[in-house]
């Protein structure tokens, strides 16, 4: 091997290894991110539920759009809605540790059927609220969460075609797109805020989700995501030295912007409601 070929080789051994880490950091700020997400979820919903205190749903949600005395039928679809949110929000996570996969392999299996049931849980119900109670953040968004919505189906169901013939890799491609897909509504918090704190005011938003930046997060939130991953699992299984180093600064970039967008989520919107 000649000096030039060991200095490429070398060079994407490091780009290989800058890529990994910028993903892993990425991966543990999105679980940060969730499991506050998830802790709220399940202290201001779960608990007040227990508690007989159903009306306290209402503190978040609008008008019509929480628990609604009478409708037993939408509240119970609205229930289930948020405990499966909640609990994708911890158990989710466990999917994308290798460690789980190679050494409790049942683990993985199981956790991932869970997952896979509980994306149609909660698309479907998702689907049927926002059907039924109209759009919470307008008709916009209404449209980007119905969009969400069938992506997820379409890759749950591929994912589980793929796993169920043995091509593991298709498999992992079409998981990793739910996965992404399968948060598009803490995407979705946690960009607005983001762009929040960048602004210091709500800028190109209003009351009724209709100002520019309520139009492009309405899709944003599903599609941003998607396309960072296409771009991630190119540079990671084909690119060369330089789309690969080039993939980890933007990763590390983005997964600062995430961060300042879970910290203002968190401090601005999750736990004053508690």
């Amino acid at each position: 091997m000649t000096s030039v070929s060991a200095r490429r080789m070398d060079g994407l051994a490091a780009a290989t290894l800058a890529l990994r880490a910028s993903a892993a950091l990425w991966y543990l700020a999105l679980v940060v991110g969730l499991w506050v997400f998830g802790y709220y979820i399940v202290t201001l919903y779960g608990v007040s539920a227990l508690r007989g205190e159903w009306t306290r749903w209402n503190t978040v949600l609008p008008a019509g759009h929480g628990f609604n005395p009478g409708d037993l039928g939408g509240n119970a679809v609205l229930g289930v809605h948020l405990f499966a949110a909640g609990l994708v929000s911890f158990s989710g996570a466990l999917q994308l540790v290798p460690q789980i996969r190679s050494r409790i392999p049942a683990l993985h299996r199981w956790n991932g059927r869970l997952f896979l049931l509980i994306a149609l849980i909660i698309s479907g119900s998702g689907l049927y609220v926002a059907f039924t109670r109209g759009a919470v953040a307008g008709h916009y968004m209404a449209v980007g969460n119905t969009l969400n919505a069938v992506l997820v189906i379409v890759c749950a169901v591929l994912a589980w075609r793929h796993a169920a013939a043995r091509r593991i890799a298709l498999h992992q491609r079409w998981a990793l797109r739910l996965f992404v897909l399968m948060y598009g509504v803490w995407f979705y918090r946690v960009g607005m805020m983001l762009w929040f704190v960048i602004h210091r005011a709500p800028v190109g938003h209003n009351d009724t989700f209709t100002g520019p930046f309520d139009i492009f997060l309405a899709f944003a939130h599903v599609l941003l995501p998607l396309a960072v991953l296409e771009v991630y699992m190119v540079a990671r299984d084909r690119g060369g030295a330089l789309a690969r180093t080039g993939m980890a600064l933007a990763l590390f970039v983005l997964t600062l912007a995430m961060s300042v967008g879970i910290f203002g989520a968190t401090m601005g919107m999750w736990l004053p409601r508690l």
